[in-house]
């Protein structure tokens, strides 16, 4: 895939899949509305949605660059991504979509959104787990085992790997 057409698509996922999860749903849940938390914990939350999508934007573009291909199912990439963040953790997009919809909860001072991360994140456990582990296993082969043995999937490491 090319360079412009793997940017065009991962632009698209992003904007449907984490666009959805993690701003029309809770966009549904609260209408923006916020209630009335102690300042430092609303900048926590703050602090940690602006965090979600500087992480989420370099993960989009790892796949486009390294990978020439989108975290799509539907356009997946040619090459296993395993720079940049990728160093430190395997899923940093699902860590941030997660991390973005707490600190909504933070921010608008809304516990709903709790709840919420936990079952996103959840689902996304899930799909990695039983979907997308298997489906690299199947495409990269030993390359991607050696990455799943040296990278966890959840907790990122203090190090990264090389």
């Amino acid at each position: 895939m090319r360079k412009s057409a793997a940017a065009v698509g991962s632009s698209l996922f992003m904007a449907l899949a984490p666009g959805t999860v993690a701003g029309l749903v809770p966009w549904w849940l609260t209408r923006w509305q916020s209630g009335d938390w102690w300042l430092p914990v609303r900048v926590t939350g703050g602090v940690a949605v602006a965090a979600a999508a500087v992480v989420l934007t370099h993960a989009f573009v790892r796949f486009v660059v390294e990978g020439l291909g989108t975290p799509a199912p539907l356009a997946p990439t040619e090459h296993l991504v395993v720079g940049g963040l990728y160093r430190y953790v395997r899923n940093p997009m699902y860590l941030a979509v997660v991390t973005a919809i707490t600190g909504q909860s933070l921010l608008l001072a809304r516990p709903a959104l709790l709840t919420y991360a936990l079952i996103a994140g959840a689902v996304m456990w899930s799909f990695a787990t039983w979907y997308e582990e298997p489906r690299l296993s199947r495409t990269f082969g030993a390359e991607y085992e050696a990455y799943r043995r040296a990278v966890p999937g959840w907790r990122p490491r203090l190090r990264p790997w090389r």
